[in-house]
């Protein structure tokens, strides 16, 4: 539709100034501002002729100097500097505790209440031939339920055949990736032997997220990424899994 694909993300130094964030959705599951998020900061979705646009207009911001990830959904800016959002989340970036503020149960700008940033596959990477981290997809349909690191379900559908929030499942090393593939595609595939994928939010079923590049070759990604099956894939060990 004219739109970037993937989430987008910004990186930012410790001295840009932070602004009030109004959360009018999961007030009491977000982390309060303010957030460094500058007026010009890229929104999912958002098309280059700021036309109107929906989806999950997802926000990140990287501050640099502080190690902070900081996250909104569903992001709208006002006309005063500050920003409106459904809820926001910040990770320590520096911390095994990745977010102290946060809470078993508690949402994110994710549904799994995990940090976004971390799983998404980005150009320069993949182009470098190594990804050296999990990535995070969809599924259509989750369970009530979720495992660590995710923090929430978002489905009310108990049965055991849907895949919790946060489930982690690795492509098995019986796959053998295939030399003819592009150089980001066999980065991505070696990136699902070695780390894995998990649970992020409800969407298209395997979908994997990304960050917007005009250097992605979209159409490779979907006809070589789009032959893998998912009986390629091994689900990991669950445990800790929480069922509300």
């Amino acid at each position: 539709d004219g739109a970037p694909i993937g989430i987008p993300y910004i990186v930012v130094s410790g001295s840009q100034p932070k602004v009030p964030v109004l959360f009018v959705d999961y007030a009491d599951e977000s982390d309060p501002g303010p957030y460094p998020v500058p007026t010009n900061a890229p929104i999912e979705g958002q098309q280059a002729d700021g036309s109107p646009f929906s989806g999950d207009r997802h926000v990140l911001v990287i501050d640099r100097d502080a190690n902070r990830l900081y996250e909104l959904g569903n992001a709208y800016p006002q006309g005063d500097g500050s920003w409106q959002a459904s809820g926001g989340a910040v990770f320590h970036l520096d911390s095994n505790i990745v977010r102290p503020g946060g809470q078993p149960g508690w949402t994110s700008a994710d549904a799994a209440g995990l940090p976004i940033f971390p799983g998404l596959a980005r150009y320069e990477e993949a182009a470098s031939g190594v990804i050296r981290h999990a990535l995070r997809f969809t599924v259509s349909t989750s369970r009530k339920a979720y495992v660590p690191p995710a923090t929430h379900w978002a489905s009310s559908n108990t049965s055991v055949t849907r895949p919790p929030m946060g489930m982690r499942v690795r492509l098995k090393s019986s796959y053998v990736i295939p030399t003819s593939f592009t150089t980001e595609s066999k980065a991505i595939l070696q990136a699902l032997k070695t780390y894995g994928m998990l649970v992020a939010d409800n969407g298209s079923n395997w979908y994997i997220s990304g960050a917007p590049d005009d250097r992605w070759n979209n159409d490779k990604l979907v006809s070589e990424l789009g032959s893998v099956k998912g009986s390629s894939f091994e689900v990991l060990r669950m445990d800790g899994l929480v069922t509300p």
